[in-house]
């Protein structure tokens, strides 16, 4: 893992810890990336609950509870997507703070009205409003990955210091 990275994911690690907060993540086109940073960090299974991979709309449904009308009218890659994900992955955890992504990560998949490296995120936390948003990032699929899974973790980073 990149320095960059290690230390957002140990910055969310310890403000976790402060606030006695475990996250849980529910990703799809990272494919466990923001997991996987966190777990990098030594003494994450105190604040890092559990993962999600939903690459399919299918698990999406069956693992996090997507209704298959948003899935309809807005696809897998949209904020109202990405807000059910987060919120189901808090829903089926015992978490206090979910992180949810999906997005078009490239080459292939995009459309007019979503390029390739388009991303929505997710933020939910017990007893607050859940936040989302849509983002855009260049370069090859591992570029936009990664640049996901950064948005990921600053945007957990976020919600869990205006608590402060």
């Amino acid at each position: 893992m990149d320095a960059e990275l290690e230390l957002l994911a140990g910055q969310v690690g310890k403000a976790l810890q402060r606030h006695g907060m475990l996250l849980t993540t529910a990703e799809s086109c990272t494919g466990g990336w923001v997991a996987e940073a966190v777990t990098a960090i030594a003494g994450s299974s105190q604040w890092f609950e559990r993962g999600f991979i939903t690459y399919t709309n299918l698990a999406k449904q069956e693992m996090l509870g997507v209704q298959a009308d948003t899935l309809q009218r807005y696809g897998a890659v949209s904020e109202p997507t990405v807000r059910e994900m987060a919120e189901g992955a808090l829903r089926h955890s015992h978490a206090q703070i979910s992180v949810a992504v999906s997005g078009i990560a490239g080459p292939g998949g995009a459309t007019v009205d979503k390029p390739v490296g388009t991303v929505c995120l997710a933020w939910a936390r017990l007893g607050h409003v859940t936040r989302s948003s849509t983002m855009h990032f260049l370069g090859d699929r591992e570029a936009v990955r990664r640049a996901a899974v950064m948005a990921a973790l600053r945007g957990v980073l976020e919600m869990i210091q205006d608590s402060d």
